[in-house]
């Protein structure tokens, strides 16, 4: 991939809370709020730091099953409902499963690139919280092949990447690997616990890792090779942020310090219909994100703060070896040194990613994105990291189903 031929940012970035089990607001047997206001929480939350939707040019959604979790479509048309003056402004939907946030994004990179906008607002959304969880399972199996759905497991994705970690085990060792993911849930939750708008914010739980462990492999009642502390929890929430050129900050006021130059993305996709190349491995992170990296010209020692895909915490494992932190059967060690913690070599997803601060599916990509704004423009709050001068850089992937939609994106704070 080619270099930016022209300057973009990203700025203004809003989460709203995210809504499921471990917030105490979280009442399944209560009503609970809807697509609407989480689209109009985190769109609003965007516009009242870029001097109001006169300023944006076009809308960009990221949402993945609400037509079954939510029996609606259309979501472009909900952009005009944030602010009556975004009526008759050109919008859009993107859809790649667990993806559709970066895409959504990616649609207003292009935008900006192609000068179609200066201004475009993005927003990722998934309201799921609206049907238990063997049904959910059944509509988010959408993001695989479902010509093969008779023959995976009740919970599908679960079961995807159980069929991974089974693989890593028996390549690799289980107690190493165990030893890894355990350390990855719990600094997941030790991340949560410093973010307002994480499912995990209220985590009270002192021996994580000893919860992690006292939880044993049960196929009976789960899946084989993971247990429920492995996986992302069911969310609802909502992202924005804004998406800019040169010009677009300018018109809304934003000194460059307070933006992200987007350096450069890399997208990648394997066919959906074929299984993985290689179950130890996520070949299409791993092509996505070497293509970002190349096009930005860094090497990994340059990357200050990631945000990574952990669907389920052996995908945490794989993409560190994916990315070339650790040698293939290595990434659990790698972790369990804890290279990956908040004060480690490299800090990921330091507001508790899919596992700490949810997973609303077509949400996610823009959650990731959000939190790198934060992290390299120090607006983080108690999540702040150190940002140092030798590793200015941030890194997002966003995977959609089985490692079969990846968006990967290079960013550094605007001067």
């Amino acid at each position: 991939m080619t270099k930016l031929r022209r300057k973009t940012y990203m700025a203004a970035g809003y989460n709203t809370i995210s809504l499921g089990t471990g917030r105490k607001e979280f009442n399944p047997k209560k009503e609970r709020p809807g697509l609407e206001h989480y689209f109009k929480e985190a769109g609003q939350g965007v516009l009242s730091q870029i001097g109001g939707a006169d300023n944006v040019d076009e809308g960009s959604v990221g949402n993945f099953m609400a037509a079954r979790f939510n029996k609606q479509g259309h979501l472009a048309g909900f952009i005009p409902m944030i602010d009556e003056k975004l009526q008759w402004k050109p919008s859009s939907r993107s859809e790649g499963a667990c993806a559709s946030g970066a895409l959504a994004l990616v649609t207003g990179i292009k935008s900006v690139l192609a000068e179609t906008a200066d201004v475009v607002l993005c927003v990722g959304v998934e309201v799921q919280n609206t049907m238990k969880a063997i049904y959910g399972a059944d509509v988010l199996a959408g993001a695989g092949w479902y010509g093969k759905r008779k023959k995976g497991h009740a919970y599908f994705f679960p079961g995807q990447f159980s069929d991974r970690a089974g693989a890593y085990y028996e390549k690799y060792g289980i107690e190493r690997a165990r030893k890894g993911m355990g350390r990855w849930f719990a600094n997941a939750i030790e991340n949560a616990r410093l973010c307002p708008t994480a499912q995990e914010y209220h985590n009270a739980v002192e021996d994580l890792e000893g919860l992690y462990h006292s939880m044993k492999l049960n196929g009976n009642a789960f899946v084989d090779h993971l247990n429920v502390l492995d996986c992302s929890k069911v969310s609802d929430a909502a992202s924005g942020i804004a998406v800019l050129s040169e010009e677009g900050l300018k018109r809304c006021g934003i000194p460059g310090s307070e933006a992200v130059e987007i350096i450069s993305f890399g997208q990648a996709e394997r066919n959906l219909t074929q299984d993985p190349p290689l179950l130890t491995e996520v070949t299409t992170i791993k092509t996505a994100a070497h293509r970002a990296l190349e096009s930005a010209g860094i090497t990994l020692n340059q990357l200050g703060t990631m945000e990574i895909h952990d669907c389920f915490s052996i995908a945490a494992v794989l993409t560190m070896e994916a990315l070339g932190f650790a040698t293939p059967g290595t990434g659990a060690d790698f972790i369990a040194a804890g290279n990956t913690a908040r004060n480690g070599l490299i800090p990921t997803n330091t507001t508790g990613g899919l596992i700490g601060w949810g997973h609303p599916t077509g949400g996610t990509g823009v959650h990731q994105a959000v939190t790198i704004w934060e992290q390299l423009t120090g607006k983080a709050g108690d999540a702040q990291i150190n940002i140092s001068a030798e590793k200015p850089y941030g890194l997002s992937i966003n995977m959609g189903g089985d490692d079969v939609t990846v968006v990967a994106i290079v960013y550094k704070r605007g001067e």
